[in-house]
């Protein structure tokens, strides 16, 4: 499973408990993105959660399109 390169946060494991009170094992998973992130003056592609990117923790990169690349 994907962990957040910036504050750790990964998957989290617990008890499901129904309304009859039967236990199952249920797994919850952070919302984790795949992004690039601007480091050190050069773009890296890292595993960042969403709360990550919403607060300002993490700079996206800028990404260039070539200019034959371009539509008008």
């Amino acid at each position: 499973m994907a962990k957040c390169s910036v504050c750790g946060k990964a998957v989290h494991f617990g008890i499901k408990v129904s309304h009859s009170h039967r236990r199952s094992n249920k797994m919850w998973k952070a919302n984790i993105k795949s992004v690039r992130v601007q480091v050190d003056g050069g773009t890296k592609k890292m595993y960042v959660c969403t709360s990550c990117l919403r607060s300002g923790k993490v700079e996206r990169a800028v990404v260039r399109v070539p200019e034959n690349l371009q539509t008008v």
